[in-house]
């Protein structure tokens, strides 16, 4: 509680902070005037792999994005790739050493319930919370947002947030949202502390939703993605890689089907229109997270008729989503991105000619690993000697161990990792807090400075363990997901970045930049003043001339 409260107090400050330091008045670009709505887009596992495969095959809102600045070589700089803490970065500036957000969940044994899993998204302070069953709210985010910042300059500004996930929608949306939606298993729903009637959108969607899923969905395969429909045996009589019918109310199958993403694009385009975003007393922001991609890349991996299908429903949305801007008359800024990148499943990789993918061994576990520790060093203790969430990232040591054997414990569990055949490096929590944050060119970090962006010494493991790279973290795909992301590696690591005002002259830049760079370069355009020792990112020019966007 003591945390809780200390992290309340930090909050409150920064937005005192930011209402102070943020008074420049708003500038005006010497090409166009500021944007009146700001829009960011976050595509979940949309990895820069996908970006360059389909380009070429986008026709209407992704192409149409690509005539903006585009740099391809986008980076989520840190190495925990989960979805939550990329959402962190994208409208905060910052790492996820910074913002606090280090996975989308972690182990606090501290917590005064017996669930110490703690989901980043959640309130665990609210009663009957628990990472399975949790009170959705901001309260572990430790920045603030570009919406945040906005609103503490001047209250009249709006911030609205939807997404299908309600962990994209808390990180990018902030503190301070007037609107925040996201997809809650059967329809659309708010924190719950929100109260007044709801805006007729969301009740109108949600009707929508509720009648699309009642009925059974026959996929119709876009024509461009036939080719690619070739399915890929998983074991078990079960196989990914062509696209199936949706039965009537299969609420699941639904996530995965062209008509999740566009249910969260006609809530935005919605509330759009509905409130009048960009047209009301000052400049607003407008937070879209598209989930769906995230789960079919999960459900079937990302080089089947599956991903296919739903990259062109991307485009379509995309396109409908600016069609939207446009006939607001108002000046905008659109930026899209992803929170993290993603990875083929282990069998179409075998199958393609990269023999050298594999699956986790399931020994590798946190029980199994600490058993073996404690029977040799003799220790007896009421739970768990080491606990973690997966075979990968943090994993944390029992404080009920004696305080003289805990260097003991981690560096013979350090041994016992490193020595592992799939294990790339595992760090400790000392190893990462003496490190300074790292610095760019991020594409050249090494594994312990990618750790090193993930680290918060509150929330951190005392062990962080990496894999090698192409090793699936999911033992039998039979059993649930098939694929998965969260590696410090590149195809997780890497997304594009796009950033598009209509009429702008757009240009290329192949080289890295950081999603954390996406805030200041926003918060230019609006003339809105972020001090540069609160985040980690830095502005990007946009002007395609002499001309600087970042220029004060």
């Amino acid at each position: 509680m003591k945390s809780a409260l200390r992290f309340a107090g930090t909050v409150s400050a920064l937005l005192c902070a930011a209402q102070v330091q943020a008074q420049a008045p708003a500038r005006q670009s010497a090409a166009k005037p500021a944007p009146r709505l700001v829009v960011a887009i976050s595509v979940d596992q949309f990895s820069a792999n996908l970006f360059a495969e389909y380009r070429q095959m986008f026709r209407l809102g992704m192409k149409r994005l690509t005539q903006g600045v585009v740099f391809p070589s986008g980076y989520q700089s840190h190495a925990a790739t989960e979805t939550c803490p990329g959402h962190s970065t994208i409208l905060t500036g910052s790492r996820p050493s910074r913002t606090g957000i280090i996975a989308n969940d972690w182990i606090d044994l501290g917590a005064a319930r017996a669930d110490k899993v703690i989901y980043c998204a959640e309130d665990p302070t609210a009663p009957g919370s628990s990472s399975r069953n949790y009170v959705v709210s901001p309260r572990h985010l430790k920045a603030l947002t570009l919406g945040d910042r906005m609103k503490a300059a001047a209250p009249a500004d709006r911030v609205v947030s939807v997404a299908g996930k309600d962990r994209a929608a808390v990180m990018m949306g902030g503190h301070q949202t007037d609107q925040i939606w996201f997809w809650g298993g059967k329809s659309f729903v708010t924190l719950p502390d929100r109260t007044g009637a709801a805006p007729a959108t969301v009740g109108r969607v949600n009707a929508q939703v509720a009648a699309t899923i009642a009925r059974p969905e026959k996929v119709v395969l876009p024509a461009e993605c036939r080719s690619r429909a070739i399915a890929v045996p998983i074991g078990a009589g079960k196989s990914v890689g062509v696209p199936v019918d949706r039965k009537a109310e299969d609420f699941s199958g639904f996530r995965v089907a062209a008509g999740f993403d566009a249910a969260t694009t006609d809530l935005a385009i919605g509330l759009i229109d509905e409130m009048k975003l960009g047209r009301g007393q000052g400049t607003d922001v407008l937070a879209i997270g598209l989930s769906a991609t995230d789960y079919v890349g999960h459900a079937f991996g990302t080089e089947g008729g599956e991903m296919c299908a739903q990259l062109m429903g991307l485009d379509a949305n995309v396109g409908r989503i600016l069609d939207a801007l446009d006939a607001t008359g108002t000046p905008y800024v659109v930026a899209l991105t992803a929170d993290h990148g993603g990875h083929d499943l282990t069998e179409r990789d075998t199958a393609r000619a990269f023999p050298g993918a594999q699956r986790v061994d399931p020994k590798l576990n946190s029980d199994t690993i600490g058993k073996a520790i404690a029977a040799e060093l003799g220790i007896t203790l009421d739970g768990p000697l080491l606990s973690s969430t997966g075979p990968f990232g943090d994993w944390y040591v029992s404080r009920a161990l004696p305080a003289a054997l805990r260097p003991r414990v981690i560096a013979l569990a350090q041994a016992k990792l490193q020595a592992y055949p799939q294990i790339q490096t595992v760090l400790t929590a000392d190893d990462l807090r003496r490190m300074p944050s790292p610095q760019p060119p991020v594409e050249e970090w090494s594994l312990a400075e990618r750790a090193r962006a993930s680290f918060d010494p509150e929330r951190s493991g005392d062990l962080i363990v990496l894999l090698k790279p192409n090793v699936m973290p999911i033992p039998d795909p039979t059993k649930g997901y098939v694929a998965t992301h969260g590696s410090p590696w590149i195809y997780d690591r890497r997304v594009p970045i796009l950033f598009y005002r209509p009429g702008a002259t757009g240009f290329e830049q192949p080289l890295g930049i950081e999603t954390v760079d996406i805030l200041p370069t926003l918060a230019a355009l609006i003339g809105l003043d972020v001090p540069s020792e609160e985040i980690d990112g830095r502005c990007l020019d946009l002007d395609a001339g002499q001309a600087d966007t970042c220029a004060k």
